[in-house]
C-alpha cells in the first residue's frame, strides 16, 4: 500500500475510532490499556459489549499496523517527493 493511501486508510481507522470513543467515554489508547489488561472483563458478558470491544480493538491494532507501515514507507525519504 502506498503512503498515501495509508493516510486514506488511517483516517478513516480515526474516524471510526472517535464514534467508539464517543460511545464509551474515552480515549482508544486508554480503552485499548484497560481491555488488554482485563479491567474490562466485567462487561465481556454482554454480547453488545463483547461485539463492540472487538470492533474497536480490532480499529484500533489495525490503524497502529497501518501508522507502523506509513513510518517505514516514509523512513529515509524525503518529504518533499511525496505525492502533496
Amino acid at each position: 500500500m502506498e503512503a498515501h493511501e495509508l493516510v486514506t486508510e488511517m483516517k478513516l481507522l480515526e474516524r471510526r475510532l472517535t464514534l467508539y470513543e464517543e460511545k464509551f467515554g474515552v480515549l482508544s489508547e486508554d480503552f485499548y490499556a484497560a481491555l488488554m489488561s482485563g479491567k474490562l472483563a466485567d462487561y465481556d458478558v454482554y454480547d453488545e459489549s463483547r461485539a463492540d470491544f472487538s470492533r474497536c480493538k480490532g480499529t484500533y491494532e489495525t490503524l497502529g499496523r497501518r501508522k507502523e507501515s506509513y513510518r517505514k514507507q516514509l523512513e529515509g525519504r524525503e518529504l518533499s517527493s511525496q505525492r502533496i
